[in-house]
């Protein structure tokens, strides 16, 4: 019997399976196939400090780690493809998204992004464009995004991370899926209801005026949604909405619970990231374990 083989069998013995994918690359076969990791960032910064922060150093690194090993990033268009049934991905594939659209991407993020030939999309807080600069964090521009999508058409791609719902209500329920209080009156459904439509068609329409490509996908805010949230960002235009569940996502998943893998803290190393990706192949078309985020995954 080969080493490798006896190594595969004793780790299914224990239950560790999910390891096997890493010791079959090393006999030349794919980490895995018809699944793709989706890696999460925020913001780039050389000394800003917090925990979906991390130095452009970093960030390349974690790209260049990552091509070493085969992985093969894909645009957003082919992973919607892929989820729709209607083309495939390669072995290994990974797609990189950035949340709250952040001038950082701009500056730091999309000039290594061009040079390692990295496709990714940007998930816009549109409200954020009338003064990106007044910001707590600097945004994005309407002229930075314009030029991006001009310069790149291949690599660079825009979501809605809402228009003004991204926040927290006094309650300390996330804007998108709680409910606003008006002297001490709690909002009606339909009054909920007809705020999430608005706010997502602004959202979508303020896009769809700068990209050349329909926009149809959404990132929720804080990564947190509702069946009533989804069901209605559905109804104003939005196919595929991204979240925070730390898994892979395949031709099986939910269009509107696309689930994430956060590579944008500074904890997280190159090596770390990889091997992160690693334990989360899942076995395409066998049932899988639900995932229970913890505080300190969010």
């Amino acid at each position: 019997m080969k080493p490798w083989i006896g190594v595969t069998l004793l780790l299914a013995a224990l239950g560790l399976g999910a390891m096997a994918p890493a010791l079959r690359a090393a006999d030349g076969k794919p980490l895995y196939t018809d699944q793709v990791a989706v890696l999460m960032y925020h913001h780039l910064d050389e000394t800003a400090q917090s925990s979906s922060t991390i130095k452009p150093e970093l960030f390349r690194a974690q790209l260049e780690l990552l091509k070493s090993k085969q992985i093969h990033f894909i645009t957003l268009d082919q992973f919607k493809k892929f989820l729709d049934g209607t083309g495939k991905v390669p072995d290994n594939a990974a797609l990189v998204t950035f949340d709250d659209g952040y001038e950082s991407f701009y500056t730091k993020a999309y000039p290594i992004l061009r040079q390692l030939e990295v496709p990714a999309v940007n998930f816009v807080i549109t409200g954020d464009l009338e003064h990106p600069k007044e910001t707590y964090i600097p945004s994005l521009s309407r002229e930075q995004i314009r030029a991006m999508l001009s310069e790149s058409p291949n690599l660079i791609a825009i979501g809605c991370h809402t228009d003004a719902m991204h926040g927290k209500l006094p309650s300390g329920d996330a804007i998108m899926v709680g409910r606003e209080e008006q002297g001490g009156v709690k909002e009606s459904d339909e009054a909920y209801r007809q705020r999430v439509l608005a706010d997502t068609s602004t959202c979508l329409g303020k896009l769809n005026e700068l990209s050349p490509a329909t926009v149809d996908t959404m990132a929720y805010p804080y990564g947190i949604t509702t069946p009533a949230a989804s069901r209605l960002v559905g109804q104003a235009g939005v196919r595929y909405a991204f979240t925070i569940t730390p898994s892979m996502a395949t031709q099986g998943t939910d269009l509107l619970q696309i689930p994430r893998i956060n590579g944008g803290s500074p904890n997280v190393t190159p090596d770390g990231l990889y091997k992160t990706i690693l334990h989360r192949i899942v076995r395409v078309n066998e049932d899988r374990p639900k995932i229970v985020l913890s505080e300190g995954d969010r």
